[in-house]
């Protein structure tokens, strides 16, 4: 082989393997439908935006503006049960500083989320909710409404 005919077999490949990525993105996002939430409590927003994968898992985005004055936004992953979506809140405090992960319960009721409050234990640094304490539903600091985008 001459030096012509190698660069063109590094270049097709090379074409090859970035039209494979590209078509591979395009077919991710086309697998999941997207759900977007949103919920107001006096003058705090939370937004939820989440996929469901394969296997009940979801995976999203969630942010909560506080007054208008500071955030706190990153990555939700968990798993749904029945009406239940329990995961974990993977965020930076005030849209910096050092990750944080916050467990997270969700009850669906009539078209809305409701944001559950437990008692939160922490093992080998795991923030989670207790399992023999119930997920208090009853008086949410959050309820979700879902949106159209």
């Amino acid at each position: 082989m001459n030096f012509i005919s190698k660069r063109k077999v590094v270049f097709i490949s090379f074409c090859t393997i970035v039209c494979a990525v590209f078509y591979s993105c395009a077919d991710a996002n086309k697998e999941g439908e997207y759900f977007y939430y949103r919920a107001i409590n006096d003058r705090d927003t939370a937004l939820l935006r989440y996929t469901k994968l394969e296997d009940n898992r979801i995976f999203g985005q969630y942010e909560v503006i506080y007054s208008q004055s500071r955030k706190d936004s990153g990555e939700i992953r968990g798993i749904i049960s029945g009406d239940t979506l329990k995961g974990s809140f993977y965020y930076h405090p005030y849209g910096g500083g050092v990750l944080k992960r916050y467990p997270v319960a969700l009850l669906k009721r009539e078209n809305k989320l409701l944001l559950g409050k437990g008692v939160i234990s922490i093992y080998m640094g795991i923030p989670f909710f207790l399992k023999g304490d119930t997920i208090d539903y009853s008086n949410p600091e959050f309820i979700f409404e879902e949106i159209k985008k």
